[in-house]
């Protein structure tokens, strides 16, 4: 008679599976539905289990919105390489403007007007970021959509407490300034109309706007050009809302206003950015 081979017990943990159903609490149960569970002494991994995949939804979104930020950066392009000034040139007067540890250096000259390092191209509708730090001894600003005069122009001006008309030489800058101030004016992120008609919208008198802005450091500006309207802010503080028709395009430029003092002052920029915007949209 043939011996039967003998068969060796299962090891506890292949013993033929049990079958339990964990019910998840709604409405996660109407999403995963049961888990089966192999074991009894899975009992313990369910629990993790359970946990994890009512924590799925959130792990997904955070990873969504993760994935979505570098694409959003891409948009951004440089409008400084870091090392030179190519694709800008100075206008209007003769500060000088060098690059240093990755910074455009704007330094006053004695004599010189309003100086301004323009872009050699003309942007419409944009978002441009940067990060500027000023001498507070020295006013600056940020020129968009501007030009500069084809011949000697005489226009009115407001300068805040009065209109006179006031005459520009041909090649003159002028158009919207975001302004760059001290920290005791409360004007940084207002804006001006350069050489034209003079303040748009004045920011001292706002009481968050005009402590936006701290001397002797870096001070972040955003600028969102968007069909007639024109929105700034300084660290995050929304400051000043523009609609205005006057112009749809034009360069950017680097102020540097003129100065009378014993020795030179600065400001400096970094980390200029831009965006596109399609019109109308």
């Amino acid at each position: 008679m043939r011996r039967q081979p003998l068969i060796p017990a299962d090891p506890p943990d292949l013993v033929k599976p049990v079958q339990h159903h964990v019910n998840l609490p709604i409405p996660l149960s109407g999403i995963y539905g049961s888990i089966l569970l192999i074991h009894p002494a899975s009992r313990q991994r369910a629990r993790y289990t359970t946990e994890t995949m009512a924590a799925f939804p959130r792990i997904c979104a955070c990873l969504f919105f993760t994935w979505l930020l570098p694409a959003a950066d891409e948009n951004f392009r440089p409008l400084f390489d870091g090392k030179t000034l190519q694709g800008w040139t100075v206008c209007n007067g003769f500060a000088k403007y060098h690059v240093e540890n990755g910074e455009i250096v704007g330094a006053t000259a004695e004599g010189s007007p309003n100086s301004f390092l323009c872009t050699d191209r003309e942007y419409a509708d944009f978002v441009l970021e940067l990060e500027t730090k000023t001498d507070p001894a020295l006013n600056s600003g940020i020129q968009i959509r501007s030009h500069r005069y084809a011949a000697d122009t005489a226009v009115n001006t407001n300068d805040g407490k009065k209109t006179a008309e006031r005459k520009h030489p041909a090649g003159r800058v002028y158009g919207y300034q975001v302004e760059v101030a001290t920290e005791r004016s409360g004007a940084s992120g207002g804006i001006y109309d350069e050489a034209r008609r003079g303040w748009l919208h004045n920011t001292s008198s706002d009481p968050a706007a005009s402590k936006a802005f701290k001397d002797n450091q870096w001070n972040h500006y955003r600028i969102e050009a968007r069909g007639n309207r024109i929105r700034t802010w300084v660290n995050g503080v929304a400051c000043a809302d523009l609609t205005d028709a006057a112009d749809r395009s034009g360069f950017i430029a680097l102020q540097v206003h003129s100065y009378k003092g014993e020795k030179p002052a600065q400001a400096r920029w970094r980390n200029i950015r831009i965006r596109e915007l399609v019109p109308g949209r």
